[in-house]
């Protein structure tokens, strides 16, 4: 059966308690969750139009006040958005893009910690990380906000784009669904500031965006195979996938590692050295990896990793006389 605006209110206010509103509850009292009278008296509604909400027989609600009926029940913004919806309404956003991470998404973030993998913002800003991610892409924690946009580093150039997002894929596929990202939330959020002066910036300084932009790309993130450039173990060559989380405008971006592989280890060192050792200075560097003997290893497209990675050949990193 489908939930009604009326079964999701008797839902919220059955489990929240008096102590939640900062109240006593009498003994005696037989009702678990707050009553009719304490939600109308708290939302600033009559006891009956409350009733008739919750049975149906009061239909369009106005925005204040189901508004009103979120803030007394204390609903977190995703429940806030769906009370908007089942009353017929939009819900309604403040106009900027939140930085808000979900509790599920922050979940499997630390479910997560062994694969680089980060959550981003609508305008590809990164908000949070697992320690695998800093330990193969560098640690954004000393970056500022505006240097963890990942939109900017990808669309940088030369020995400063290469430190900024040490990331190599051929073609136009990534800046293309970049520039495609960036459209969209545009039309959601016309007038969040950082969002409309990165959009001005980067079609003034990089004529690679501008011309994407004017054209209309138009870009989907398909599963893909990208090198990662490493300075102390070197190439790092992953699966890179984008994940959508429904609800929200936050993006989950995953590289992970065929079992097994060179790639693997070279991880498993970053992984558990973490960039720096015990006391701060840099680790020993790893065993020599070699140069491994499977140059026709298939990709997913059906071409081979060294055509992913245009023809590069892996260099073996050499420990420290």
């Amino acid at each position: 059966m489908d939930e009604t605006l009326g079964t999701a209110l008797r839902r919220w206010r059955d489990r929240l308690s008096p102590v939640d509103i900062g109240r006593t509850a009498r003994p005696g009292r037989r009702a678990a969750g707050l009553r009719r009278e304490e939600l109308a008296e708290l939302a600033g509604l009559s006891v009956d139009y409350v009733v008739r909400l919750e049975q149906g027989r009061a239909r369009n609600p106005s925005a204040q006040v189901v508004a009103s009926l979120a803030r007394a029940l204390r609903l977190e913004p995703e429940e806030r958005d769906h009370a908007y919806r089942l009353a017929g309404l939009l819900p309604p956003h403040d106009g900027t893009i939140s930085t808000r991470v979900p509790a599920g998404v922050q979940r499997m973030l630390a479910r997560l910690g062994d694969l680089p993998a980060g959550v981003f913002s609508a305008d590809w800003t990164l908000l949070s990380w697992t320690p695998a991610w800093a330990a193969l892409l560098g640690d954004p924690g000393g970056r500022t906000h505006t240097e963890r946009n990942l939109v900017r580093a990808a669309f940088a150039s030369g020995p400063r784009g290469l430190a900024a997002w040490p990331v190599r894929q051929d073609g136009d596929i990534l800046h293309s669904a970049l520039v495609a990202d960036l459209r969209a939330a545009l039309v959601t959020y016309p007038h969040d500031r950082g969002l409309v002066e990165l959009v001005e910036e980067l079609r003034s300084t990089r004529a690679d965006f501008a011309r994407l932009w004017d054209e209309g790309a138009v870009g989907l993130h398909a599963s893909v195979r990208k090198t990662v450039v490493h300075p102390r173990v070197g190439d790092v060559v992953c699966d890179c996938d984008v994940l959508t989380v429904p609800g929200c405008d936050v993006r989950l971006l995953v590289y992970t590692v065929a079992a097994g592989s060179l790639d693997a280890e070279k991880l498993e060192f970053l992984r558990v050295t973490n960039g720096v050792g015990a006391d701060g200075s840099p680790p020993p560097r790893p065993r020599p990896f070699p140069v491994p003997s499977r140059p026709d290893r298939p990709d997913r497209s059906g071409g081979t990793a060294a055509a992913c990675r245009g023809g590069a050949r892996r260099t073996p990193v050499e420990p420290i006389p």
